[in-house]
């Protein structure tokens, strides 16, 4: 029996946990995509973690990019709840800056945290999922879905994860993929699989994905990619191309982190709301700094260049649920102006070297 995949649909587009059969079968033909994609330079690799609300500051910061001049072409994009909606601008380049700032830094994102009332006590979420849907259906349109098959033809590689809680798996889906496939059906599940990854468990509702084997026909039910990781390339990724350590030499690997990876202390109120928006904040917090940990590790071993970025410690972040326009016009606006003025990407060894240097509050996070 081959492995389940979305109905119309082949099982290449996507990666299931440790079910490695399709990337093992073509290994050498997603290792020829990436080298052809990146041409005779390093490979430029960008990950985008999750982080919420906090999606403001990775958009901010390739719109800022763009201004100065000093984006790279990426090779692989990959990302993960609020960076997975980021991630098709960043794979499709600065022409679609317009659209990246327009999702992260306008009223659209006002009344994502729409609450079901009464309703929660029978629906799964506390807040309603059509906000979301009907956001991220508005900028996957078909020429969005265009543009992404032509960028995967050319070898480069647009990926994103989600959880699948049936199966308690990261699953990671080859959007080109799913892009090139064409028509409504492409788009739908594009769609689909970018809500399901900012579905947060708990408080959004979980997307249902429909899929088939040679003998069954079912639903997975698909939520939030950073339940099961914060942000990937480095395992995860690896394992599965199964790079040769010549191929990752000398590659250039970026991680922005959607979010902060210390706070001051505050009160929490006793809410039932609060108290989730703050376990999520936490558990996120901490699993971003385990994560950042191992890739450092990581891009020390293959001999990588890791480059990231953070939000501040002490820029008034006012949390991952916050969506109010305001606060993420703000942050848009000072990941932009920090990346534009050439002092947004940092390395762990220059965090460490400051650790005992209190930043200001709108201070960027390389000075």
């Amino acid at each position: 029996m081959g492995p389940a995949a979305p109905t119309g649909f082949p099982a290449t587009v996507r990666s299931i946990g440790s079910d490695r059969r399709f990337f093992v079968e073509h290994m050498e033909e997603l290792r020829q995509r990436v080298k052809a994609a990146r041409g005779s330079g390093p490979i430029n690799i960008l990950a985008l973690s999750g982080g919420g609300a906090g999606g403001a500051y990775g958009a901010g910061a390739l719109a800022g990019l763009s201004r100065r001049g000093e984006r790279p072409q990426f090779a692989v994009v990959t990302g993960v709840s609020t960076g997975a909606l980021i991630a098709p601008f960043a794979f499709l380049g600065p022409a679609w800056d317009a659209q990246l700032k327009d999702a992260f830094a306008s009223a659209r994102t006002e009344h994502l945290l729409r609450s079901r009332g009464i309703a929660a006590l029978f629906r799964p979420g506390v807040y309603q999922g059509k906000p979301l849907i009907e956001l991220v259906d508005h900028y996957v349109t078909d020429e969005l879905i265009q543009q992404s098959a032509r960028e995967s033809a050319k070898g480069r590689m647009l990926l994103v994860a989600t959880t699948d809680l049936d199966k308690e798996e990261t699953v990671i889906w080859d959007m080109g993929a799913i892009a090139s496939h064409g028509g409504e059906a492409a788009r739908t599940l594009f769609r689909d699989v970018l809500v399901a990854s900012a579905s947060i468990p708990g408080l959004f509702p979980p997307v249902l994905i429909h899929v088939s084997d040679s003998q069954h026909s079912y639903d997975e039910m698909h939520v939030d990619g950073g339940t099961s990781v914060p942000f990937f390339f480095t395992w995860e990724i690896a394992q599965i191309l199964n790079f040769p350590a010549e191929d990752l030499k000398g590659a250039n690997l970026y991680v922005i982190i959607n979010g902060q990876l210390g706070t001051t202390p505050q009160t929490t109120a006793e809410k039932t709301i609060p108290i989730m928006k703050r376990s999520f904040s936490t558990e996120l917090m901490h699993a971003m700094r385990t994560t950042l940990e191992l890739s450092v590790e990581f891009a020390r071993l293959y001999g990588m260049n890791l480059q990231f970025s953070r939000i501040p410690p002490n820029y008034p972040f006012q949390g991952p649920l916050n969506f109010q326009p305001r606060a993420m016009q703000a942050l848009f606006e000072y990941a932009a102006g920090c990346a534009a003025n050439g002092k947004f990407w940092t390395t762990p060894d220059q965090v460490m070297a400051r650790i005992e240097q209190p930043l200001g509050p709108k201070d960027c996070p390389r000075e």
